[in-house]
């Protein structure tokens, strides 16, 4: 059975190292094999040397193995070996490769030149004789190393009973046998009551409930409940801060803190979250000689005012929100210097209420060391100018605190804080509106909402005002569409205009869905009537009169065939017949001589005032009329009677005649007589 000593590097801290000498010439190629065992993440593992360099150099590097040839060729493994379980190494030198093993897995490999290990080289474990030069490779190994060999040729540590073949052990510097371990829980690392276990090179804290952490330093404060009731417990890195709303009235004093003066960060930034109605108020103010800052209210916005130095050339900020805030809800603010040193405001965190100052200054250190800071005023002499509710507020990350330490159930840790001065004042914890719905100011059943300092009456449907005072007029908002309102107790009622219907009369009424327009006629509606539009043949309002048929005998001239107009209303379109032409009026037309109608649709029958006499027909044309009279009478109208003048003419024409055929038979008596007669010849 082969036997092993393992050689303990680095126990209790000490620097310890072994120096071996080669005897032999290990050939071409050179492997390099050993089991380690560590949870330190640097330190020198072994190094090869000649009488000019080191040629070959393996140490920890995060806990990672690199393995260095001819000083600048490096290959660094994939795995950590620092995990406090044994780890087998191997490097192969063989010609121009060179390559790194972890468990028998290749880490990496590089291409190198040719190394050769000579008689008389020294090879160096767990460290350098020089502690500086130690240093370089992350100093001295701490751990366990076991089986080293080179070209599976030991070096030994320690004789073992049945000896073996090992190259010379030339120096051994506080080696130990065998793998100890420290006894890492001598120092009591465990913190704030926790229990200690050792492991190899290592311990572990069994920690009470309130704690965490591996040494148990991180408490657990708000698991202790050192907060009162009123407020809410904040855990800190180092501490707690116990978090509430506090309530300023005129009636109350102002609130100051100091420094402990163990704050050493830099201040840059103060935040704070306000609700109030008050236009004009001092949030905070501090000041120590001529340095100080102020955040008011003034007409409403939100103004921080700073000033570092007495002299003229001392620097003066100024920043105001974009918007008015004393709106009665909560506002967030945060005042902070950025890297140009310019100051920015900004409200509620969006982008669009950021004020950035006009002067750039420095940050606001002055506060750590004994300045005067306040809530609510300028001073505690001055009266309390803000009526309102204050959030937490913190200047450089630090809360200025609303609970004296004397009302928590422990003392804050934490070693940086602002404490709280005015240990006589206790303010009103919680936010608090005035009573502004006690008793209920809303008259006529209105309810009352609270909104914070101002109140709101929800008023029944009958009553409006800011107190519900005042009936309501339900025609304010005017219901009816298309009519006339009228207020009722319990309502309104509409009037509609003519064309329309419904409670608010916004249905509209197509004139022509009961029209009485005869069959053939066409329907024209309009706003508030309607219209028909006959056929040649009819006439009359309902387009039901047929008009009479003019006799065979009386010659008449066609009526025109005149155009239709199509033309564009509000409500819809429409068109003018007949030649007419559309109109500036809505829904109206300009007509053509001869007709009428709101769309020129009716032909004006100038007939239908009989202007013909005496029995004479009456022919309508355009714009026209003609009369065709009896043979008694004559004139446009038929007026004239011409019977008379056809009697006389009738008797002239006999007399003449008769005149006629006296004379001529007067004239046949005077001639000689003639003998009428006939010869036949036989």
């Amino acid at each position: 059975m082969t036997e092993y000593i393992t050689a303990r590097f680095g126990n209790k801290d000490l620097e310890s190292y072994a120096m071996f000498s080669i005897d032999n010439d290990p050939g071409d190629s050179v492997v390099i094999t050993m089991f380690i065992r560590t949870r330190q993440s640097t330190g020198l593992l072994l190094i090869l040397a000649n009488t000019t360099s080191q040629y070959l150099r393996l140490w920890l590097v995060e806990g990672r193995v690199k393995v260095q040839v001819n000083n600048y060729e490096n290959l660094v493994g994939r795995n950590t070996v620092s995990n406090g379980h044994f780890q087998l190494l191997t490097v192969k030198l063989e010609g121009t490769a060179a390559t790194l093993f972890q468990s028998a897995q290749i880490q990496n490999s590089i291409a190198i030149r040719r190394v050769q290990v000579h008689p008389g080289d020294l090879v160096y474990v767990g460290g350098l004789p020089d502690l500086r030069a130690s240093a370089s490779f992350g100093g001295y190994f701490k751990g366990c190393i076991q089986d080293l060999r080179i070209n599976s040729k030991r070096l030994q540590f320690y004789p073992v009973s049945t000896p073996v073949e090992s190259y010379n052990l030339e120096k051994l510097e506080a080696v130990a046998e065998g793998c100890s371990s420290d006894n890492t829980c001598a120092a009591n690392p465990c913190l704030n009551g926790g229990e200690c276990y050792s492991m190899w090179d290592d311990f572990i804290c069994s920690c009470p409930s309130n704690t965490a952490g591996q040494r148990c330093e991180e408490v657990k404060w708000c698991e202790l409940s050192p907060c009162p009731a009123t407020a809410i417990c904040q855990p800190l890195s180092q501490g707690f801060e116990c978090l509430s709303n506090v309530t300023f009235r005129l009636e109350n004093s102002i609130l100051l803190y100091h420094s402990n003066r163990k704050i050493k960060r830099s201040l840059t930034r103060v935040s704070l979250s306000f609700r109030t109605r008050e236009s004009a108020a001092i949030l905070l103010h501090a000041h120590r000689d001529s340095d100080h800052i102020t955040v008011s209210l003034l007409n409403s916005y939100l103004v921080m005012k700073f000033q570092a130095g007495t002299d003229k050339d001392s620097l003066r900020v100024t920043a105001q929100s974009l918007a008015p805030l004393s709106d009665g809800e909560w506002h967030f603010v945060s005042i902070s210097k950025e890297s140009t040193s310019r100051w920015i405001m900004a409200v509620d965190g969006g982008k669009e209420y950021i004020s950035v100052s006009k002067a750039a200054v420095g940050d606001l250190n002055f506060l750590r060391d004994g300045a005067d800071i306040f809530l609510g005023g300028l001073s505690q002499e001055s009266e309390m100018t803000f009526s309102g509710c204050l959030g937490p507020v913190e200047i450089g990350g630090l809360h200025l605190p609303f609970h004296q330490d004397t009302e928590l159930n422990l003392p804050r840790p934490q070693e940086e804080q602002f404490v709280r001065g005015n240990s006589n004042n206790s303010p009103r914890y919680g936010c608090w509106g005035a009573s502004v719905c006690a008793p209920n100011p809303c008259q006529n059943g209105g309810a009352c909402e609270d909104l914070f300092d101002q109140h709101q009456c929800t008023c029944h449907p009958e009553w409006t005002g800011s107190l519900c005072q005042d009936q309501t007029d339900t025609c304010n908002s005017h219901p009816c569409v298309y009519g006339t309102c009228t207020n009722l107790p319990k309502g309104f009622k509409c009037e509609c205009e003519v064309g329309f219907t419904g409670e608010q009369c916004e249905v509209e009424v197509d004139m022509c869905e009961n029209s009485s327009c005869s069959y053939g006629a066409t329907c024209l509606k309009g706003f508030q009537s309607y219209t028909c539009l006959c056929p040649r043949n009819m006439t009359g309002h309902y387009c039901d009169v047929k008009i009479p048929e003019t006799p065979w005998y009386i010659e008449t001239h066609p009526l025109p065939q005149l155009p239709a107009s199509s033309c564009v209303g509000t409500r819809w379109n429409y068109s003018c017949f007949n030649g007419g032409n559309c109109s500036e009026a809505e829904n109206t037309c300009y007509c053509l001589p001869g007709f009428t109608g709101q769309w020129c649709e009716k032909d004006i029958d100038e007939c239908a005032s009989d202007p013909c006499m005496n029995g004479g027909f009456c022919i309508n044309y355009v714009n026209s009329f003609d009369c065709v009279c009896d043979m008694n009478y004559s004139g446009v109208y038929c007026q004239m009677d011409v019977s008379d003048f056809y009697m006389y003419l009738f008797l002239g024409l006999w007399q003449n005649l008769f005149q006629l055929v006296s004379y001529l038979i007067i004239r046949l008596d005077d001639e000689p007589e003639i003998e009428w007669g006939f010869h036949i010849n036989d």
